[in-house]
């Protein structure tokens, strides 16, 4: 007889007595089969555990695994913080400087240009250089009397057009002899007006202080030019009562130099009064 599978089995001849060698070798058996089933089992359990890890670390660092695989230079995007404020930003109207006083405006008219203005302050110091030439000066002089100091054409332009004042200077160098004249107006319109009718007639010279007379019967060259509200003119000649004519190279380039110099002294005007106006304000 026999048991189920694995039960003891009675060996041959029917003794009645166990066959304990087949007994033990049958015991061995199932000894070594749970053995490898217990070690199979672990191996898989060890191995559902790394790889329940690997998927917790993965998920875990998401973030930082796209990371890793974005192009050089692209940054993950940042998690919004909690509780950080979305609100604009505070705004400020924004403030412009006013701009600086223009000094035309304070040689345009007569309401506005009120520093003193007289020859001897309008025209200082004893000799005048520009570039390497040196002028001697000579006399000055002003009156509001425009037309008495003009030659007729010219002195009925200043007259028409209500000239104020008109002030006078010489300059001589060479031979060469310059008076300039700066008419005075009450608007810069005047001023304009009277330059453009101004197309005959002289400033007439000033003599004295070391220069002789000069451009009295002699032909002269005249110059004519505005700025702001005054209006300027040069009177150009020989002190030896030669004529000035076109080939007369120098006598014109010494009369443009004394009628830039006119337009400076207009223009450091204006600016000295716009300065002061910035540095003061009302």
């Amino acid at each position: 007889m026999s048991f189920g599978q694995g039960g003891p089995q009675w060996g041959p001849g029917g003794s009645g007595t166990p066959d304990w060698a087949a007994l033990a070798e049958a015991s061995e058996k199932r000894a070594r089969r749970r053995k490898w089933l217990l070690i199979g089992g672990g191996a898989l359990a060890t191995a559902g555990i790394a790889a329940a890890v690997a998927l917790a670390v993965v998920s875990a660092n998401g973030d930082d695994a796209s990371a890793a695989n974005k192009p050089a230079g692209e940054l993950p995007s940042s998690p919004e913080i909690p509780g950080a404020s979305t609100a604009p930003a505070p705004s400020f109207e924004a403030t412009t400087p006013p701009p600086p006083p223009d000094p035309k405006d304070y040689i345009s008219s007569e309401k506005k240009d009120k520093a003193p203005l007289a020859a001897a302050t309008f025209f200082p110091g004893t000799k005048l250089t520009s570039g390497d030439h040196v002028y001697k000066k000579g006399d000055t002089d002003d009156t509001k009397r425009c037309a008495s100091v003009a030659q007729p054409v010219l002195g009925r332009v200043l007259t028409a057009n209500d000239c104020t004042k008109l002030m006078r200077a010489t300059y001589a160098r060479d031979g060469i002899a310059v008076t300039v004249g700066v008419a005075v107006f009450d608007t810069e319109a005047q001023a304009a007006r009277a330059k453009r009718q101004a197309d005959e007639g002289l400033v007439t010279s000033l003599p004295g202080k070391g220069v002789g007379t000069f451009c009295r019967t002699a032909v002269c060259r005249g110059t004519y030019n505005a700025y702001g509200r005054y209006a300027y003119f040069t009177t150009t000649g020989f002190l030896n009562g030669k004529d000035v004519t076109t080939k007369d190279r120098e006598a014109y380039a010494v009369g443009d130099d004394l009628a830039r110099f006119a337009f400076h002294q207009i223009d450091r005007r204006g600016r000295a009064q716009a300065s002061a106006a910035a540095n003061n304000p009302e």
